[in-house]
């Protein structure tokens, strides 16, 4: 994987309204060889959805199909199957960003716990994240997650520990903040319902005040991405030119300014269109065949 500065200030300095899609597309697939930081990894083919338990060929499979895209890969869950993912990840040679999934099931929650410490210790976590969105989605409260995360510190003194939420849940939660090692920060312009055109600098904003609420914490944009196909929110709105500006936005910023990303999403899956509605299957570089989009 390769870094041409050259290349990447070229595209920086480009103009993507009124181009034709052919040399957006030329745009984006240029970037994409260059290789990203980081990706957040889709495991579920077509008819599964979490609750199924991954096999080690889909895991191989789907992370080699990656590997010479990306430095970084992001799981979600240490159980299931999903603790095959940085085991195998790290095997490939890319560092791990390994989430532990919390929710209102406490059996489930310990297990999740165990299972990250676990690989921690085996040398499969380069960076910890205890829980996802679990604030956002009122799941525990903030003494409950509190206490994970200080559970999972003190069990791995050793390893770099962070939870991972929307950017304005650590300006809200400064307890939270000050627990972590470092700041996991969601951050989604469409959700908000910003324009394509705006989304740049609505995202510069989000990470900056993350940066503000860490008071000196390094912060990684643990997800951001476009919808390529669904019904648009305000004046956000889903397409395959849109999706390209975006991770080329995205992309050269992340390169010029040394910003830690990891993009959502590898692969397209179906299943979730029930949690997030039509877009929901849409936000994956690759198709849920693992076909490349463009």
């Amino acid at each position: 994987m390769s870094f041409n500065p050259d290349k990447i200030l070229a595209l920086a300095g480009r103009n993507l309204q009124g181009i034709s899609k052919e040399e957006l597309t030329d745009l984006y697939q240029a970037l994409l060889q260059e290789g990203m930081h980081g990706l957040c990894f889709s495991p579920y083919v077509e008819g599964q959805q979490p609750g199924d338990t991954l096999s080690e060929e889909q895991v191989r499979r789907r992370l080699e199909i990656i590997r010479p895209y990306t430095k970084w890969v992001r799981s979600f869950s240490c159980t299931e199957g999903n603790e095959l993912i940085p085991m195998i990840a790290k095997e490939m040679g890319m560092k791990t960003l390994v989430g532990a999934w919390l929710g209102k099931d406490d059996q489930i929650n310990q297990e999740e716990v165990e299972g990250l410490i676990r690989l921690a210790n085996e040398g499969y976590v380069d960076i910890a994240a205890v829980g996802n969105e679990v604030m956002y989605r009122k799941d525990l409260t903030e003494e409950q997650l509190l206490e994970f995360i200080q559970r999972v510190k003190q069990a791995l003194p050793k390893t770099v520990v962070g939870y991972v939420d929307a950017y304005y849940e650590f300006e809200h939660r400064p307890r939270i903040t000050e627990a972590c090692d470092v700041i996991l920060a969601n951050c989604y312009p469409y959700w908000e319902g910003c324009a394509l055109d705006y989304s740049l600098l609505y995202i510069k904003d989000m990470y900056n005040r993350a940066v503000k609420a860490g008071n000196g914490k390094k912060v990684i944009i643990t997800e951001t991405g476009w919808p390529s196909q669904g019904t648009p929110l305000y004046g956000a709105v889903p397409s395959d030119e849109n999706f390209m500006k975006y991770f080329i936005n995205i992309q050269t910023w992340s390169k010029l300014d040394d910003i830690p990303v990891f993009y959502f999403s590898s692969f397209d899956e179906s299943w979730k269109v029930g949690a997030e509605g039509d877009v929901g299957a849409y936000w994956g570089i690759w198709e849920k065949d693992e076909k490349l989009k463009y």
